[in-house]
């Protein structure tokens, strides 16, 4: 009985993190704030609970807990999506802790941001000197944006004052096999030039296929499931079997 008591919690609380989490949105793990962290943390705890704390009477309590919880972060979240006063207390605002390459140590503090920290989100994004630093700016979710010195990026185009063409997004149009018909009928495509695409690349059989999309500039990708990699690039150094 309590093995039956615990399936159906835990699957209550699967269904109602799933609902929730998709009523509430979606981040990245990296691009959270530190009180959306804390947040996720004890939503899950919360349905942790739910699903096998087997007291009598309690998983109304706990389902009730999650529910409250999920409002309430709803709520949060409109509140800083319609209110910038809000959306600063909840989300906190972006602080400049590098400045024409000098660091601002008291902004530092005020943030809990070390040195250490600051050298190595740097690095990150290839730049070893502070001095090479017009501005660095700490963001609400803990990632470091950096405006390098005008002399010290790396040149464009657009320095150079050379034209370049649009290169837009490829669009999918295969995927494990299945053909995306929306996505065709987006770009004024039918499933008859797509097929006529396949067969004049030797290509019969939808299912060979991983993937399949078309650039702006009307070039077809295919990557097959059995890709005939004669010699493939091993990055790793674990010792090959023979084959």
């Amino acid at each position: 009985m309590e093995t039956l008591e615990v399936f159906l919690q835990t699957f209550l609380a699967f269904a109602a993190i799933f609902v929730y989490t998709r009523i509430l949105g979606k981040q990245q793990v990296g691009q959270l704030t530190f009180f959306e962290y804390i947040n996720g943390i004890t939503f899950g705890s919360i349905a942790a609970v739910l699903a096998t704390d087997i007291g009598p009477g309690r998983t109304w309590y706990h389902f009730l807990g999650l529910t409250i919880f999920a409002a309430l972060t709803w709520l949060m979240g409109y509140a800083s999506l319609v209110n910038r006063p809000a959306r600063k207390l909840i989300s906190g605002e972006p602080t400049i802790v590098v400045h024409n390459g000098k660091i601002l140590e008291q902004n530092m503090r005020k943030m809990r941001y070390n040195l250490d920290e600051l050298a190595m989100q740097l690095r990150e994004k290839n730049i070893f000197s502070i001095s090479d630093v017009e501005y660095a700016i700490l963001e609400p979710d803990g990632n470091l944006s950096v405006l390098p010195k005008s002399q010290k990026r790396p040149l464009t185009p657009a320095d150079l004052q050379l034209p370049t063409g649009y290169e837009g997004m490829a669009t999918e149009l295969i995927v494990d096999g299945e053909i995306l018909f929306e996505n065709l009928k987006q770009l004024g495509l039918d499933e008859n030039w797509l097929l006529q695409q396949l067969q004049a690349r030797g290509v019969y059989d939808l299912s060979q296929i991983d993937l399949a999309s078309i650039d702006t500039e009307g070039r077809l990708y295919i990557n097959f499931k059995s890709d005939a990699l004669t010699n493939p690039t091993d990055i790793t150094d674990t010792p090959q079997s023979p084959a």
